[in-house]
């Protein structure tokens, strides 16, 4: 990711090579019923004031036609976080903020922040008087670029990398979450509006491990899981720092005050991408990721109730 040269074909031929990552535009799964009357329901605003890695015209732009598909209007935010900037949304989704458009092995450790106190502050007194967060934060340094953000609610994401392993093969290796084993859990979001919504597996893409005491969890690691600190991005070595995180979370949400907060630790399985040479699909269009999609309208759905105000 981010002009970096592809250190995952280094640890292994079968990760993606992330620097050619790009948006997979014919990925368009049917919507049936949609939330909401076309252009009439809530307003997702998605971050693109913080040198995100996701924008709607780029890696992002499956999720955006995905929403829009659903009745959702789908809108870029290109400004600063403030009361004025957030009223215009029912939902505010961040996507893999960054500090800076600086190349991830020059930024500083630990990573900087990719929002100033004034709009962590913003972002927490609009939630908690009602507004809805989607906040995404895939693994180092985007974890980091989120931190101050996600400790406003309680939710310690880390710096770091989850892999299944600390071996080339297993870190290769798909991360698939199942109802059947627990590392799903129940929730109203897994069970959808009907049982044609109800979600029995989701896959994700690496990322980070987080902890989020007083949240519902969604997405669980399972036993073994690990997670390696490196000094910089994808730089992997015998002597990397490593912490068991088995039990710990990707995926989780919270009621905040009047508001609702939703965090992940991946962001890759939101998207719909084409990764390396080979064009490989990676996201909602991967295989083991074939309920991905359904996962998101439902999470939507689960964040702005019908009852939030829609566009007129």
């Amino acid at each position: 990711m981010k002009r970096l040269a592809c250190l995952a074909l280094l640890l292994s031929a079968s990760l993606p090579c992330v620097a050619q990552q790009v948006a997979d535009r014919e990925f368009a799964p049917a919507v049936s019923p949609p939330a909401f009357v076309e252009g009439k329901g809530p307003v997702v605003c998605l971050d693109e004031a913080h040198y995100n890695f996701h924008t709607l015209d780029g890696r992002f732009h499956a999720f955006g036609a995905l929403l829009r598909r659903d009745g959702y209007v789908v809108t870029p935010n290109r400004v600063a976080f403030d009361a004025t900037s957030l009223s215009a949304c029912a939902v505010l989704v961040i996507a893999n903020a960054q500090p800076s458009d600086a190349d991830w092995n020059d930024y500083p450790t630990p990573t900087p922040s990719a929002f100033a106190p004034t709009e962590v502050a913003a972002v927490r007194d609009w939630v908690q008087g009602g507004g809805r967060l989607l906040l995404i934060a895939d693994h180092m340094p985007l974890a980091g670029a989120a931190l101050a953000l996600a400790a406003a609610f309680d939710v310690e994401f880390t710096d770091g990398f989850a892999f299944a392993g600390v071996d080339n093969e297993a870190k290769a290796k798909p991360t698939l979450f199942r109802l059947d084993d627990g590392t799903l859990s129940d929730h109203a979001i897994l069970r959808g509006r009907n049982a044609s919504e109800a979600i029995s597996q989701l896959r994700s893409f690496t990322g980070q491990a987080f902890r989020a005491p007083g949240a519902q969890p969604l997405m669980v690691l399972p036993a073994g899981f690990v997670s390696l600190h490196p000094a910089k991005a994808w730089a992997f070595d015998d002597a990397t720092p490593r912490v068991e995180v088995g039990g710990w979370l990707q995926g989780a949400v919270k009621d905040a005050g009047k508001g609702r907060a939703a965090f992940f630790g991946e962001a890759a399985m939101f998207t719909a991408q084409s990764a390396g040479a080979e064009r490989r699909p990676m996201g909602m269009n991967a295989p083991g990721a074939e309920q991905n999609a359904q996962f998101v309208l439902n999470l939507l759905h689960w964040l702005a109730e019908p009852s939030l105000p829609a566009t007129q």
